[in-house]
């Protein structure tokens, strides 16, 4: 995908993707690829939020695109809207190389403590 952190806090979080190699086969930014880009940004901040001890996982994202991008770099910026002990929730937004809005979005995290968090997927055995 290709993405780059380029700031990282609990109230913001901005990260960068290039449109090439992400995109659908009318040679558009696929809209997956945004949605992603969306959530790592939010789930970033989101985790910090959590401190130490604890994890963040999403529970819900919901994304609106409203242009198309072809090429260049997209920059997604996600911004606290509320924090608290159990819940974390960003406002997303995601530019391209001229500062239009590519796409907008909202990522909800549940914040949760360490021990609850689910063991590592490992290989199967046969």
């Amino acid at each position: 995908m290709g993405i780059r952190l380029i700031e990282a806090g609990p109230d913001r979080t901005v990260a960068s993707m290039p449109v090439l190699g992400n995109r659908q086969p009318l040679g558009l930014l696929h809209g997956g690829a945004s949605a992603l880009l969306a959530e790592t940004v939010g789930s970033v901040a989101a985790s910090l939020a959590a401190g130490e001890g604890r994890f963040a996982v999403g529970i819900e994202l919901n994304i609106s695109h409203h242009r198309s991008a072809t090429d260049g770099i997209v920059t997604a910026t996600a911004t606290a809207l509320q924090r608290g002990k159990t819940l974390a929730t960003y406002g997303i937004d995601i530019v391209d190389d001229a500062g239009r809005r590519i796409s907008s979005g909202r990522l909800t995290c549940l914040l949760r403590e360490a021990e609850h968090r689910p063991p590592a997927v490992g290989p199967t055995p046969l």
